[in-house]
């Protein structure tokens, strides 16, 4: 292939002509890809394999982080302990082509790789790699850890998105109508580009839109102008004009309200998300319209099709037998992980995601002897997995997660799973009757953990945040926690306030619902099968870009 002369390699669905360039940190492609960390990049994953299945004319571009994320791995005690191994990929492509971009007012050279479409069914995908011979040791580690904990590695890490993804295109000489941001990491992109275009903001405008994930200001990335500029993530900018553009007098420079300045147009993750992100964004003068599209997960790479088709041929023993089949075989990783033996007649609850200070992972064992009580039910039995991988400088969540592993050592019904990427992902979600998600309200943006759960046909236990506002009946395909008053009290009392309402909906609706009325129980997770299959597929999500936002 010709990638100096870059040509889509599909015909492209005319509805969908809008030449676009996706930019982001990460991309849950596939398991053996480890590119990724959590949600962003799950939901990036789902959004390039369903702009393959539409034939949108779309490209992915991303770093190929030598050493991935982190590899899961465990303490002699089963504690946390993060390693670093160097990945390699024969799927691959190298395309030939090298350039060097300005990082920290030094040529840095940039090689290129590319995924092609047949590999994992996605559109055609870029991958950024500093790692090459012709660079020394400090460039080269840019692209080794993807959210490297060195704030001078990380803008580094945004320049080369950013700045090499664009320089890209144009290297490949392909025209590109949409810059997409996912998240600010790419943002010099728009530096770059602005500069390519004389100055002019209003061009830069025209090709930019910006999907915002963080429903809260203090979680969106501010660094210190002088070192941004002093790492040249500005093109060339000086610090005033900057200043000007992101309409802050302060030194902080703030990644996200700068993308709000600088695109045409951007969007929020969910409706609720969209409410939050417009009040939280409005006392700023000069940003761009902030709508609302939901995440969405891709539909044929997540649900057991298996199950689908006994719940639509309403064969409901083979519904049951396909369920205990997925159950059995998850058990079969908790078994060899921990050494315990689950039993898949047994309702199993399971909290898997990113470990964050907010998503609250422990919240169930805040009252032990509750949590002991359920555990030791030998009349309603129940089974409890945890999985996620904390981010390896965050102490806190470290040692929730570790104080998590302390627990298990005392329940044999209760397990902590390491590795959880992809492949784990998807197991959990086809071995789990409850998809346990509480998050305080309203930090979760989105979270599309339970969408792919549902899919799987487990179903959702979750306070009132991201997509579930949208998703959830209670009672009839999920089980929502009532809402706290979250703007006025403290957080320890809204804690209590979740925590008795988990509780009280685990004791007197769920856990009966499943050992006394089956048949009610195989309705709900039925419904939730339903109910998010187009809704909350990414085919739909994808759609939605191209008309609400491009």
């Amino acid at each position: 292939m010709d990638f100096k002369n870059f040509k889509m390699p599909y015909s492209i669905n005319p509805n969908y002509s809008k030449r676009t360039a996706y930019f982001s940190m990460e991309f849950a492609i596939d398991q053996a890809l480890k590119i990724y960390s959590g949600g962003l990049g799950f939901l990036a994953g789902s959004h390039m394999r369903s702009a393959y299945n539409l034939k949108q004319d779309f490209v992915g571009i991303g770093i190929l982080w030598k050493y991935g994320y982190y590899d899961q791995s465990r303490n002699a005690d089963q504690t946390l302990n993060p390693i670093w191994t160097k990945k390699m990929y024969s799927f691959l492509e190298d395309t030939g082509i090298k350039f060097q971009i300005e990082i920290h007012n030094a040529p840095v050279w940039v090689k290129v790789w590319y995924l092609a479409p047949e590999t994992f069914k996605t559109c055609p995908m870029f991958f950024l790699s500093t790692d090459v011979p012709e660079n020394d040791h400090i460039s080269k580690t840019i692209c080794h850890k993807l959210y490297d904990a060195n704030e001078s590695t990380k803008l580094a890490q945004y320049i080369l998105l950013g700045k090499g993804g664009a320089k890209l295109l144009d290297e490949m000489n392909f025209e590109r109508d949409i810059y997409h941001l996912n998240e600010a990491h790419g943002l010099p992109a728009a530096f770059y580009l602005l500069r390519k275009y004389g100055g002019d903001l209003a061009k830069v405008k025209e090709k930019l839109v910006f999907t915002t994930h963080t429903p809260e200001e203090a979680g969106n990335e501010k660094h210190n102008i002088h070192l941004c500029h002093d790492m040249s993530y500005f093109c060339g900018l000086n610090i005033d004009e900057v200043k000007k553009i992101e309409g802050v007098e302060d030194d902080r420079f703030n990644h996200s309200l700068c993308a709000l300045r600088m695109s045409r147009i951007s969007n929020a993750v969910s409706q609720l998300h969209g409410e939050v992100s417009r009040d939280m964004w409005s006392k700023y003068p000069g940003i761009c319209e902030i709508k609302s599209i939901t995440n969405a997960q891709e539909f044929k790479y997540w649900a057991d099709k298996p199950l689908y088709d006994a719940k639509d041929e309403s064969d409901d023993a083979l519904f049951d037998y396909r369920k205990k089949h997925l159950k059995n075989r998850m058990f079969k990783l908790v078994a060899d992980q921990t050494g315990k033996l689950f039993d898949p007649n047994v309702l199993t609850i399971v909290w898997a995601r990113r470990f964050a200070g907010y998503k609250r992972a422990d919240l169930l064992l805040a009252d032990k002897e509750r949590f002991r009580k359920m555990l030791e039910n030998s009349e309603h039995p129940v089974q409890i997995i945890w999985a996620g991988k904390p981010y390896p400088m965050d102490y806190n969540a470290i040692s929730t997660f570790n104080n998590l592993v302390e627990e298990s050592k005392h329940h044999k019904n209760m397990a902590v799973l390491t590795g959880y990427e992809l492949s784990l992902s998807k197991s959990l979600k086809q071995g789990s009757d409850i998809w346990l998600n509480n998050p305080r309200v309203p930090r979760e943006a989105s979270g599309t953990s339970g969408m792919t759960a549902a899919m799987n046909g487990s179903v959702n236990l979750s306070t009132d945040d991201g997509w579930i506002p949208e998703f959830a009946r209670t009672g009839e395909n999920s089980f929502v926690v009532p809402k706290a008053d979250y703007n006025n009290w403290p957080p320890l009392e809204q804690d209590n306030f979740d925590l008795k309402n988990l509780y009280e909906i685990l004791e007197n609706e769920i856990i009966p619902t499943y050992y006394d009325h089956p048949n009610k129980w195989r309705k709900i997770v039925q419904t939730a099968m339903d109910d998010v299959k187009i809704q909350f597929g990414s085919d739909r999500m994808a759609d939605e870009y191209y008309k609400l936002l491009y």
